[in-house]
């Protein structure tokens, strides 16, 4: 389940031409040499070992779990190191209807309900699906997006909300606005305790039904209002986060209804030490980038491009690995891709679930990824089987 190996990949060509020359042989072994050592960087080079660690279904049979987050601190029910997961549906399999997120001790090796939140919320338009934004700050507050539905499609989805929780899992807020259409991507964050800054996908502004479809292309309708909405918090001590401000920092990104995914928009976002966010495009299959995302005051649009197709195969949530190496998983296998983002290139992609029942492998059961505190590893979950998995 490692990587390809692009060493492996030349020595056997090598292997291959016995007619080669002694002079072409030399120069193929130095090509092998020159290119070791960027290659020994991959980070998924490392990864050997996928461990199932736990069942995330609910104790009110909730599944499709999305959000994969690690605990920064301990508080309340949550110990530090605990990895919360939500789930999407509820037991009835509807996409937007799930209201549980479930929390795994990595220590003690349990599983335990959270937070279990009302199916219907007046507060947040549309009610509760829990979707892969969801967040931790240092000061104890759990924070998750919802972008619910009624029937399991976009044709009754709400605006949702971003749902504020204490430690104890219950609820504090609902933040919601014209800035706040189906909260949906896996949230960075900048978090100094007493404030913080979030960036969070809105993947819902007027995305119709999957049955409205495009007449040239025959796919659900693509709508190009897709945003990452950049939120400054004040975080008062024993109080619920406020929201001083909110700045669309990027705009355009396509989103569109689908029958098995819900709808397909921007993911993935992950923030480098350079102030650069990266951002997983699902529709248009690449990862771009926008600069200055924590004191930009404006839309960058859609961005810088990172790479484009290739391994990628519709990104989804994004990681930084200790390398500096983005990591993201494909929707449409059961892949994760390591990328260079400072030069764009796809150094490789493992297998993390090869479930032969999908076609291709692991098709739409990737969803969210987080390193492990330790940074060997990172956990994900798998749809195919609502369970949480560590890789090594």
């Amino acid at each position: 389940m490692s990587c390809t190996s692009i060493t492996q990949m030349i020595r056997r060509g090598i292997g291959r031409g016995h007619a080669a020359s002694a002079v072409a042989l030399a120069m193929s072994l130095a090509a092998v040499d020159a290119i070791h050592g960027a290659e020994s960087k991959a980070f998924l080079e490392g990864i050997h070992h996928h461990m199932t660690l736990a069942s995330t279904v609910a104790e009110n049979g909730d599944l499709n779990p999305y959000a994969v987050i690690v605990a920064p601190v301990s508080a309340g029910k949550i110990r530090k190191g605990d990895v919360l997961v939500d789930n999407f549906n509820k037991v009835s399999n509807l996409q937007g209807t799930g209201t549980t997120i479930v929390d795994y001790n990595p220590t003690t090796k349990k599983t335990s309900l959270f937070a279990e939140l009302p199916q219907h919320l007046p507060q947040c338009p549309g009610g509760v699906g829990l979707t892969t934004a969801m967040t931790m700050l240092q000061s104890g507050w759990v924070i998750v997006g919802s972008t619910p539905s009624t029937d399991g499609t976009t044709r009754t989805k709400g605006d949702g909300g971003l749902l504020v929780l204490d430690a104890e899992g219950q609820l504090a807020t609902v933040w919601t606005g014209t800035n706040i259409n189906g909260p949906w991507g896996n949230i960075a964050q900048v978090d100094n305790g007493s404030n913080a800054t979030l960036f969070v996908s809105m993947s819902g502004f007027d995305v119709p039904g999957p049955r409205v479809r495009d007449p040239v292309t025959g796919y659900p309708v693509t709508v190009k209002k897709a945003t990452v909405l950049r939120l400054e918090l004040a975080i008062p001590e024993g109080k619920p986060p406020v929201i001083l401000s909110q700045t669309v920092i990027a705009s355009g990104f396509a989103q569109r209804a689908n029958l098995d995914a819900f709808l397909v928009g921007p993911t993935g976002l992950a923030l480098g030490s350079d102030q650069m966010l990266y951002v997983s495009d699902g529709v248009g299959n690449q990862i771009v980038a926008i600069p200055d995302a924590v004191t930009r005051t404006d839309s960058a649009g859609t961005g810088r491009l990172v790479t484009k197709d290739g391994l990628l195969r519709r990104p989804l949530a994004l990681v930084l690995a200790p390398n500096g190496h983005l990591l993201v998983c494909n929707a449409l296998n059961g892949q994760v891709v390591e990328i260079d983002p400072i030069s764009g290139k796809q150094l490789c992609a493992q297998w993390i679930d090869a479930d032969q029942a999908q076609s291709p492998p692991g098709n739409g059961d990737l969803f969210g990824i987080a390193m492990t505190p330790d940074g060997k590893g990172f956990y994900y979950v798998e749809d195919d089987m609502n369970t949480l998995v560590e890789a090594r």
